[in-house]
């Protein structure tokens, strides 16, 4: 292990129960990780449950009254959810001069993100190419903020919706991030320990069921898992702000800069959680190690 690579926690869940559990230094069961983009996959979850209570559709287009005006009026919650809306992004977590990410987060962007990324013109038409975009995880959480009645500068109402309909509702204790404007950070920031980030897998793991209530509507995590693209540089496929795992039927992955990852396999009954930092360039190390935890477990059968 060295500074480049650090696991910070490692843990596995077999059956719905935790049978390892490894931390890294000044790290425990009790500390606060950053989701990174993990949190994406947390949106997902949120529109689900929006979708459930006829507060969105995917199918819709004529999102923002910004768009009206231009090709960006056809653009649709499900193309957003898939990276495919056609807005120009780069998602550059190096080069901030050339990175919309860095720009969003940390330079002009940092008060208003979603502003930032709703302006962004089209660069090809909406569905025809896909872009990895952080930007459009945080035009799909103002959405969501819009439609739950939330002001400029308010959150009161995503958070309490985050909180009950999900959180709460799994026994997950994890704390969102708001820019000024009131947006949840839904690109990246969500803290939480790696006990409650795998309580938030077994959620999907269990088809959106938890403790024999439904929390996800029907279908709604076979929605995540239609791949669209295999991305050749991290080697998963994209669903709808889900990856999935090649040659593990039917999983579903949350990734996070720095190698952040929860891995859901339904064949094995298994989630597992890795928070760390990491750099790029080892990254698929990361991912091979995890593999080699999976197939400690066998696959069961037909689910």
């Amino acid at each position: 292990m060295t500074s480049d690579n650090v696991t910070l926690a490692l843990l596995v869940m077999h059956k719905g129960e935790i049978v390892s559990e490894t931390y890294g230094p000044e790290v425990t069961a009790q500390s606060t990780l950053i989701s990174w983009s993990m949190a994406k996959s947390i949106t997902h979850a949120l529109v689900g449950i929006a979708q459930m209570d006829w507060l969105l559709n995917v199918a819709d287009s004529r999102l923002l009254p910004e768009w009206d005006a231009d090709d960006r009026c056809n653009i649709t919650l499900q193309q957003l959810l898939e990276m495919r809306s056609g807005l120009s992004w780069v998602e550059d977590y190096v080069d901030g001069d050339a990175s919309d990410v860095i720009e969003m987060l940390f330079g002009s962007g940092k008060d208003n993100i979603a502003s930032y990324a709703i302006s962004q013109p089209l660069a090809v038409e909406p569905g025809a190419q896909w872009v990895y975009s952080s930007g459009t995880t945080n035009i799909v959480t103002r959405l969501l903020g819009n439609v739950l009645g939330d002001g400029h500068g308010s959150h009161v109402e995503i958070e309490r919706f985050m909180h009950t309909r999900l959180f709460d509702a799994i026994g997950m204790h994890a704390e969102p991030k708001f820019d000024a404007a009131g947006t949840f950070v839904g690109s990246s920031y969500v803290y939480a320990t790696a006990r409650d980030f795998a309580k938030f897998g077994l959620l999907y793991l269990r088809n959106g069921v938890s403790n024999g209530v439904r929390i996800l509507p029907e279908g709604w995590v076979d929605h995540a898992r239609v791949q669209h693209v295999f991305d050749e540089e991290t080697g998963l496929g994209y669903g709808a702000h889900w990856w999935t795992l090649p040659g593990e039927r039917n999983s579903l992955v949350a990734a996070g800069y720095e190698g952040q990852y929860i891995m859901i396999i339904p064949d094995r009954d298994l989630v597992v959680v890795r928070l760390g930092k990491t750099i790029a360039e080892l990254r698929n190390a990361v991912v091979a190690e995890l593999r080699e935890v999976i197939e400690q477990f066998p696959v069961i059968g037909e689910r």
